[in-house]
């Protein structure tokens, strides 16, 4: 950043091809090798759909080796440990490197063209999360190649994940994996939902969002709650597997049960997760291709927000024979039944937008029908498996296998290919010439119908899942035999639907602007959009579902808007109030940078080195990692006070470092929220050990450190008061940061001290709970000394001054939330032991 004070004025280019140059040459990526610097929101985007489809085609490929293997009775064409890493990898890679990540790839395309922004709100935190995303993916898949891929089943349940019974690395790929992956995952929740709450058009008040932006937002909060209980499930059985910490091992005081709550904690949700984003893709479709408006509009965003509550109390239909409570039982199988209601709400809105509108059979159409069609069937057989006496026969069988597919295929697949037909001309700039487009739908619907409906019945005649061979006196070769026929029906249903596409994307008929006439502000934008999507940003006054993209885009390209120039070579946009819309501040984005992906490599590096037990690198990689995101810091920051800028429109608005509360405040709100998730699951688990699992109390249990915990406590407690004044006394900031990082410092020596007082951690899973909180507690405060020494460089390097405090005021957070979960991590040996007192199971 030029130390000279930046221009705060502007002056509007004469033409808009003049503007469109001088834009492009600011916000664009670049070419050939440059490209991997690229930040840009519409190029992760894409890159996230394209690699995602090419996982899908990977795990197509496994799905062909299982229906060949199953197609026949005691089949030799894979042998029991081949057909492991199979059918495991199948699902591992569908469910965590094709599904969720396609439709992030679409919502960060997506967005901000929706929401009237040039970008999303963290560019390079998209880039570091598709990186990381990639190098994870290429992980599991490398792994597979060489025979050591995971084979416990995409679910890993312990103890066959356990190292006694799965001793080679297969297992440590997988849980490294993925939360490697999951890094991916989290932040582009929080970067969606930020950019969501906070990126918007002036005018665009909630009420007035695009409704794919509603569903994505719901999705995204559900990301935020939903993962941190499987990373931490994930980190757990790793320590456990690596350290032999014993947390689901029942000789020990530790519980199976225990893993499979924290991974249905986010298993359950994750189909909402996966079927929700579709779903949005429907109601954004379905009305344009009908010719009419959205039905329901306020029903529907009251339905999505009670099915993600919902979703989050429906973990246990999947654990209904492992011994839960009658009264338990009774109330999941209840919960399960009751999301059929804002799903059927969903269903009835778009009916009746189909019924009061123009249909047009289109190719979107058509992939739209099959939706309702598998989907509506899906969900009757999973009510059917919410209740407890049917679900108890069909448990484990084809039947659950048959009713996942129809309802992920159904509840997804089918709507982004209806969704990928709908949006490809905006990303193209092409139409579909639609030759292969019929008879490849159609060969994967009656392919699909084929191969999953047989399996109801192969399932209902007890066919068990996961089972790599069957006796011919079971009777179900015939129906695993047109399983399989129909399988292959699909499949080259899928390959005609690769081939049209690439059609389209080569040989399509070009257009100029908004060919299916919708009211949606991405068709305002040029196709293909260019790098900064809008020559300027519109005010919105009207619901962001109604307007005319072909009288507004030609309007914001000859920078009729917001922000139609250029400034100091600044990459603007603008945010909102999140609830009213009125305009709040200018957000200046970084350039294009290789940061994300060096630091992307060094995350790899860091998850290598615990795959491959070089402990000793594993804290370098860490450092290494931390020092990067330093780097990313000095882009955006601003050595001068410079007050409110013009933004055209005769408004003014104050720049992003000079706000209360920027974007990137509420993303490390957002962030501590999944850090608080991840902690509670933590702490849930510990009592849940205490209340169910064998062998407790334990014996001989001593939790007598009183005086570091009362040190570790206080130390805490100052360095959240001292952050405090480092914000709000601008005269002592130095000092105050100063008794901050002195007083992280003496908290994390008060917690090492306590972690070494902790007796046997590898004896009983009481100890080793106890470590867990006591590590996590050191780990939180270890971060704030490095924003309090993050703070002290940024004073000195002048980035701090009198209006400029935001990275105090994120250092104050974090230290807020160290001293609350400290005090309860310190206080929690007591209360576990007072508790072992009374008496575990």
């Amino acid at each position: 950043m030029n130390d000279a004070r930046p221009e705060t004025g502007y002056q509007t280019p004469e033409t808009a091809i003049r503007l469109h140059h001088e834009l492009d040459a600011v916000w664009g990526s670049g070419h050939g090798l440059e490209r991997l610097s690229a930040v840009n929101h519409t190029v992760v985007g894409k890159r996230f759909m394209v690699t995602a489809l090419v996982f899908f085609a990977i795990g197509g490929v496994l799905a062909m080796l299982i229906r060949a293997q199953l197609a026949s009775t005691n089949s030799a064409f894979l042998d029991a440990a081949q057909y492991a890493q199979v059918f495991t990898m199948h699902g591992v890679i569908m469910m965590f490197l094709f599904a969720i990540p396609f439709f992030e790839g679409l919502a960060l395309y997506l967005l901000p063209k929706m929401l009237g922004a040039r970008d999303l709100a963290f560019p390079r935190m998209s880039a570091y999360g598709y990186w990381c995303y990639l190098f994870g993916g290429s992980f599991l898949v490398a792994a597979l190649i060489f025979g050591i891929a995971p084979d416990g089943g995409w679910f890993m349940y312990t103890p066959l994940s356990s190292r006694p019974f799965s001793p080679g690395i297969n297992a440590d790929v997988w849980l490294l994996g993925i939360t490697f992956v999951e890094i991916s995952a989290l932040a582009a929740a929080i970067e969606i939902m930020v950019t969501i709450l906070k990126l918007r058009s002036p005018g665009m008040s909630l009420t007035r969002m695009p409704i794919f932006a509603w569903y994505m937002l719901v999705v995204a909060g559900m990301m935020i709650i939903g993962f941190p209980p499987l990373i931490l499930g994930s980190i757990l059985l790793e320590v456990e597997r690596a350290f032999d910490l014993p947390f689901f091992d029942p000789t020990r005081g530790g519980d199976p049960l225990l893993w499979q709550h924290l991974f249905w904690l986010f298993g359950h949700p994750e189909v909402y997760i996966i079927f929700l984003p579709a779903a949005g893709a429907l109601s954004t479709i379905i009305p344009v291709l009908c010719r009419t408006r959205l039905e329901g509009y306020g029903l529907i965003v009251a339905a999505i927000v009670a099915m993600a509550f919902l979703s989050f109390g429906l973990w246990v239909h999947h654990m209904y024979t492992v011994g839960i409570p009658h009264v338990a039982l009774s109330f999941f199988s209840a919960a399960s039944a009751l999301v059929a209601i804002p799903t059927g709400i969903q269903i009835f809105a778009w009916l009746a937008t189909m019924a009061h509108g123009r249909p047009r059979y289109s190719i979107p159409m058509l992939h739209v029908f099959g939706f309702f069609f598998v989907f509506v069937a899906g969900g009757l057989t999973g009510v059917m498996l919410a209740m407890v006496p049917f679900d108890w026969q069909a448990h484990d069988t084809h039947f659950v296998v048959a009713h996942l597919h129809y309802v992920l295929v159904g509840g997804f697949v089918f709507p982004m290919m209806a969704a990928a037909y709908y949006w490809l001309p905006h990303i193209t700039g092409r139409q579909p010439v639609q030759h292969l487009s019929k008879p490849a739908f159609w060969l994967v619907f009656i392919g699909f119908n084929v191969t999953f409906f047989i399996m109801h019945l192969t399932g209902l005649r007890g066919m068990p899942r996961r089972v790599f061979e069957y006796p011919q006196a079971a009777g179900w070769e015939v129906l695993n035999f047109i399983s399989s026929v129909g399988s292959f029906v699909m499949t080259i249903g899928f390959a005609l639907v690769a081939l049209d596409l690439i059609m389209l994307i080569r040989h399509g008929r070009p257009f100029r602007r908004d060919p299916w006439e919708a009211g949606t502000l991405e068709w305002a934008t040029p196709t293909p959009p260019p790098s900064y999507n809008f020559g300027s940003l519109p005010h919105i006054d009207v619901r962001a579902d109604a307007l005319e993209p072909r009288s507004l885009g030609p309007e914001l390209a000859a920078g009729r808007g917001y922000l139609g120039f250029m400034r100091n070579g600044w990459m603007e946009t603008l945010t909102v109030d999140m609830v009213s819309g009125r305009l709040d501040h200018v957000v200046v984005l970084p350039r294009p940078t290789y940061l994300p992906l060096w630091t992307a490599m060094a995350t790899a590096a860091f998850f290598a080195s615990l795959l491959a037990k070089l402990y000793w690198l594993t804290p370098v990689a860490f450092v290494v990692v931390i020092i990067f995101f330093f780097l990313w810091t000095p882009a955006t920051g601003l050595k001068q006070d410079i007050g409110p800028l013009e933004i055209g429109r005769g408004e003014r608005a104050l720049h992003h470092q000079e706000v209360a509360q920027p974007p990137s405040w509420w993303a490390v709100v957002f962030a501590l929220a999944a850090n608080a998730t991840l902690y509670t699951s933590l702490v849930f688990g510990a009592f849940f050990l205490w209340l169910s699992a064998p062998n407790w109390p334990p014996p001989d249990l001593d939790f007598t450190f009183v005086l570091p915990s009362l040190v570790g406590a206080g130390a805490l407690v100052m360095a959240a008061i001292a952050g405090r004044f480092a914000d709000g006394q601008p005269g002592r900031t130095v000092t105050s940061l100063a008794v901050t990082l002195g007083a992280h410092v003496i908290s994390v020596g008060a917690v090492a001290v306590l972690l070494m007082s902790i007796p046997a951690p590898t004896g009983h899973a009481a100890s080793a709970s106890a470590f867990a909180v006591a590590f996590y507690v050191a780990l939180q405060a270890a971060i704030g000394a490095v924003l309090a020494i993050y703070g002290l460089w940024r004073w000195n390097s002048g980035y701090i001054g009198p209006s400029r405090v935001l990275d105090l005021r994120i250092g104050r957070l974090w230290h807020d939330y160290t001293a609350v979960a400290g005090l309860i991590g310190l206080a929690f040996p007591f209360v576990l032991q007072s508790l072992t007192g009374i008496g575990g199971r």
